[in-house]
């Protein structure tokens, strides 16, 4: 009796999976017997402009934070070192040096800061 209930739980879980997936989107088909299938529809993800702003729009604030925090001189010394390193630490280099936007961002959360 336990194994059918077992398999039953199974069995309603697939059919609630199916059935949530299902009305985020189906797509109908013919089989080449001829009997219609509905199946869930297959969710394209794709980096979006949004996305990429929003990156964007962090990178820079994590760049003002640091500057804000450790001092102008303090982080180009470090930037110095970084990118006296390899190629990847080089890179992460070019990306950290501060710009005129992150020091603009830097000075408006220093007089918002302690």
């Amino acid at each position: 009796m336990a194994h059918q209930d077992l398999d039953f739980g199974r069995r309603v879980d697939r059919l609630a999976k199916k059935h949530w997936a299902l009305s985020h989107g189906a797509v109908t088909v013919m089989r080449p017997d001829g009997l219609l299938v509905t199946a869930p529809a297959r969710r394209r993800r794709h980096l979006t402009l949004r996305i990429l702003l929003l990156c964007a729009v962090g990178l820079f604030v994590f760049k003002a934070l640091l500057l804000a925090t450790v001092g102008s001189a303090t982080y180009e010394d470090r930037v110095t070192r970084l990118s006296a390193g390899n190629a990847a630490e080089a890179a992460g280099a070019w990306v950290m040096q501060a710009d005129p936007l992150s020091r603009g961002l830097a000075a408006q959360i220093r007089n918002i800061l302690p």
